[in-house]
């Protein structure tokens, strides 16, 4: 370990949920490699600033920040840093405590005046020795200056990651003002407009639409296609009402514009609805609502993944290396060219501001376009008339296994997509029993209204797999209501239950369908899959109540043990604690002995001693069968004397509880419509009748049910490949000190 390097952080322009993770990730890392770690307080104005404006950092003085919003080290805009005169005395500042590299956590702003300083980095020095202010020898010990960048942006607006830290905090207060606002609309019959933030990205307002349920959307990357966009958008919402509808929404971004380029206000829509459709029409502007609170469970865990590779770049930065976007694609942590992906930002508002709106979805990349054309489907408030897709067919839906949120919003997506595709779209209630009772009805576009944010399983859910005699009724029921292909939404069940049918298919034939697997489970613990539906809102379920932990145990010195679902998997516990700061996690996988838990002992012991006045303790539910839960909290009160106390917290059903997270509801529908769209592809290639659909890579990928059983640990219920292991490395380095190394 290299006891020289000196690593700066600093936060700059708006804040943005998650910062302080990954200023935690930066500086408990940058320690646990023998580097010495600096903030800098007040982005590029404390820099230029100096004096206790930039101040090193222990171990502890990121502790307890990480559930926090904002940026507890500051941020602010620099109109000195812009001048040459302002980085040079910038560049002595950071010299004047040896630091050399730098972790620049801001918005595209921010990351080119870094990449510029950087460049003028030896010229500065070399005019600070003419001047005097520094020696020959300082300049010659510090060459250069590593830049690695992290965007912080809530507007999700920047190339080269396919989430920004902040977005997915940002579209969590979207969607819960979204379900606060549509219970109120409903009530009365009226209408909202809500502003949202995204002067040049859409994203917000898109994926807000998507997951709130709204009914009407503009982004300023596709305008309305059609000039007299207000008759249109009147016809929609009117047409709804007719339907049964009792509330409208209407999302704007706030850079929305028209063909023209003329801006679309929430102002102007609210006097277009009220005097056209005559309804009671409201404004509600979201604006800082946004950027405030604390950061979800995904832009904790993502931030400080982030913060841990950034100070892996440094500690290899090189003059000849060009500086670093730390991000994530394809749902992976990776380092891309930070000008490169600068350049391609300021790209796409390029496009936009010469209207050249295909060029502007494009550079968004396919995933973006998809939303789009997928919420025009739902937004509908009935189907297409002119649909010509292919051959109509009978399809029926149902869930299985334990009940997941996200279930319902799987549910309505799914119909509403086959229903528009020409589908007859069949609901079975209570999973396979209720295919096995016959207790099945015909599904209708309004059947599934409200459907897509709230929890549970308005199909029911049960865990059931039909055996013997069983599959043969349900051969007949199949026959009986003329089901052509099947959707399963649930868990290791659901996925059991589907490969009985597909592999009995030559002693009955009625199985001679297309049956299809879709994963929700909160123990993400499903083949061909890195995340299940359930499991974001399960892991922000946990990081709630850890947060509300913590608040009652730092007024006296405890230890907590939280206890988590999962049942062989620990991706819950595991992603748990890499979100709330756990010191540490019992997995499964891993397993627990009698040496971990006296080390564990000893460890609390000594910073105890020492002042510490919080561990948290994140164990799996079947991390070990006799080391329980109680069994660790006894051990460790027996141990700890009157040093500390324990308490332990078994979380249970509540993580399967709630509202859906917006990431479930949009992976959700994202993955229904894919269901829909094989489901026909089986029918009219005649092969592969049976499969199952997973998130893998960054993207959705078929897989047959032959290749289930090879991916699957069947006697641990999980599947053999968890791309969550490979993280154990980045929690333990970011847990507690180790008494030897303090």
């Amino acid at each position: 370990m290299n006891t020289q390097i000196r690593i700066g952080v600093m936060t700059s322009g708006g804040d943005a949920q998650g910062m302080n993770a990954a200023v935690r990730a930066v500086v408990r890392t940058g320690i646990s490699r023998g580097c010495a770690v600096y903030a800098v307080y007040e982005g590029y104005e404390g820099m230029i600033r100096g004096g206790d404006l930039i101040r090193p950092m222990d171990w502890s003085s990121v502790g307890g920040i990480i559930q926090l919003g904002g940026t507890v080290i500051g941020t602010a805009r620099s109109a000195a840093f812009r001048t040459r005169e302002g980085r040079r005395e910038a560049a002595r500042n950071l010299l004047a405590h040896g630091i050399d590299r730098l972790v620049v956590i801001g918005g595209d702003g921010s990351l080119t005046g870094a990449d510029l300083f950087r460049r003028e980095w030896p010229e500065l020095l070399q005019e600070l020795v003419t001047a005097g202010e520094i020696s020959t020898e300082l300049a010659a010990a510090h060459p250069f200056l590593g830049i690695v960048g992290m965007v912080g942006s809530i507007d999700n607006d920047f190339s080269g990651t396919d989430m920004t830290i902040g977005a997915d905090t940002a579209l969590h207060r979207i969607t819960e003002a979204m379900d606060a606002i549509t219970s109120t609309a409903a009530s009365h019959q009226r209408t909202f407009v809500i502003e949202v933030m995204g002067r040049r990205c859409g994203y917000l307002a898109l994926m807000g639409a998507i997951s709130g349920g709204a009914d009407f959307v503009f982004i300023p990357e596709r305008p309305p296609e059609i000039e007299d966009w207000e008759s249109h958008m009147c016809q929609v919402l009117r047409t709804g009402r007719e339907h049964g509808r009792r509330d409208s929404i209407v999302l704007v971004a706030e850079g929305a514009r028209d063909r023209n380029g003329k801006p679309i206000t929430v102002d102007y829509v609210r006097q277009v609805l009220q005097e056209r459709l005559g309804e009671d029409t409201r404004v509600t502007i979201l604006g800082h609502v946004q950027r405030g609170g604390a950061p979800s469970a995904f832009d904790r865990w993502m931030s400080t993944l982030l913060g841990y590779t950034a100070v892996e770049e440094l500690l290899s930065a090189s003059p000849e290396r060009e500086p670093q976007l730390i991000g994530m694609r394809e749902n992976r942590i990776t380092s891309v060219p930070l000008m490169a992906c600068v350049e391609e930002t300021k790209a796409v508002a390029k496009a936009i501001a010469e209207q050249d709106y295909e060029r502007a979805m494009a550079l968004r990349g396919g995933s973006f376009s998809e939303a789009f054309h997928t919420l025009r489907t739902l937004v509908q408030s009935q189907p297409r008339l002119d649909r010509n897709i292919g051959t109509p067919l009978r399809i029926a839906v149902l869930h299985a296994g334990g009940p997941a949120p996200g279930m319902n919003t799987a549910v309505r997506a799914a119909v509403r997509v086959g229903i528009d595709h020409g589908h007859t779209m069949l609901g079975i209630h209570n999973g396979f029993q209720g295919l096995i009772s016959g207790d099945i009805v015909e599904m209708d576009w309004m059947s599934v209204s409200g459907w897509g944010t709230t929890g549970g399983a308005e199909l029911g859910t049960n865990r059931k797999i039909p055996v013997g005699p069983e599959l043969y009724v349900v051969a007949r029921n199949i026959e009986r209501f003329n089901i052509q292909a099947i959707l399963v939404i649930g868990g290791w069940a659901g996925y059991q239950a589907a490969y009985k049918l597909y592999s009995s298919r030559e002693s009955y034939p009625a199985f001679n369908i297309p049956i299809i697997c879709m994963p929700a489970s909160i123990d993400n613990n499903l083949p061909g899959s890195e995340l299940s539906i359930g499991a974001d809102t399960a892991l922000n379920n946990i990081v709630e109540a850890v947060d509300r932990i913590k608040q009652s145990a730092v007024a006296s010195r405890r230890c907590f043990v939280v206890e988590v679902m999962g049942r062989e998997c620990g991706y819950l516990a595991l992603m748990g604690g890499l979100a709330s700061g756990a010191e540490r996690v019992y997995l499964p996988e891993e397993g627990v002995n009698l040496s971990d838990l006296q080390r564990d002992v000893e460890d609390m012991r000594y910073w105890f001693q020492r002042g510490k006045r919080l561990s948290l303790m994140i164990r799996n539910e079947n991390a070990n069968s006799i080391y329980t839960t109680g069994f660790m909290c006894a051990l460790f009160e027996e141990e700890g004397n009157d040093l500390f106390e324990v308490r332990q917290a078994i979380l249970g059903h509540l993580q399967q509880g709630g509202h859906p997270s917006p990431f479930d509801r949009i992976h959700a529908t994202r993955l229904a419509v894919k269901c829909i769209e094989q489901i026909a592809h089986m029918t009219q290639n005649k092969e592969n009748l049976g499969a199952f659909i997973g998130y893998r890579g960054g993207k959705v990928q078929i897989f047959s049910l032959d290749e289930m059983p090879p991916m699957m640990e069947r006697d641990h219920q999980r599947p053999r490949e968890q791309w969550w292991m490979s993280l154990r490395s980045v929690a333990r380095a970011l847990a507690r000190q180790a008494p030897q190394d303090a």
